[in-house]
């Protein structure tokens, strides 16, 4: 089983992060968190990186059921996805698989929940 969600799309890296955005709103989630991985890895090692953002992706009200099953759950939360330029005007976008994620947790209750997280993650990235 794979750990992760994709989709590469023939679309400019910027107009890929407001197009996922956009998609994950619809389905119920917000965006927590915006890392610029490429911009650290400049300032912090000099390294010259391809394009590449860590969205965390965060729909409160399953957050709040997983943790209300699982107090420490918040080691995996939110739901990271990330865009990433693969060459100019193709960028790829991959989600966490919730499903696998949560099976290492060993909660057979949170397996409903994470397939409802992965469908409506699974649902963003195809309306992409």
């Amino acid at each position: 089983m794979s750990y992760y969600l994709a989709k590469t799309l023939p679309i400019a890296f910027d107009e890929a992060v407001n197009r996922v955005t956009a998609a994950l709103k619809q389905e119920g989630f917000g965006v927590l968190t915006d890392i610029d991985v490429q911009a650290t890895l400049k300032s912090k090692l000099g390294a010259d990186t391809p394009k590449y953002r860590i969205l965390g992706a965060c729909n409160p009200a399953f957050a709040h059921e997983a943790l209300k099953l699982e107090n420490k759950l918040g080691v995996l939360l939110p739901c990271n996805v990330i865009v990433r330029e693969e060459a100019p005007r193709q960028t790829e976008i991959a989600a966490i698989d919730p499903v696998a994620s949560m099976e290492r947790v060993g909660n057979p209750k949170l397996a409903v929940l994470a397939e409802e997280v992965r469908v409506r993650l699974q649902r963003a990235l195809e309306s992409l």
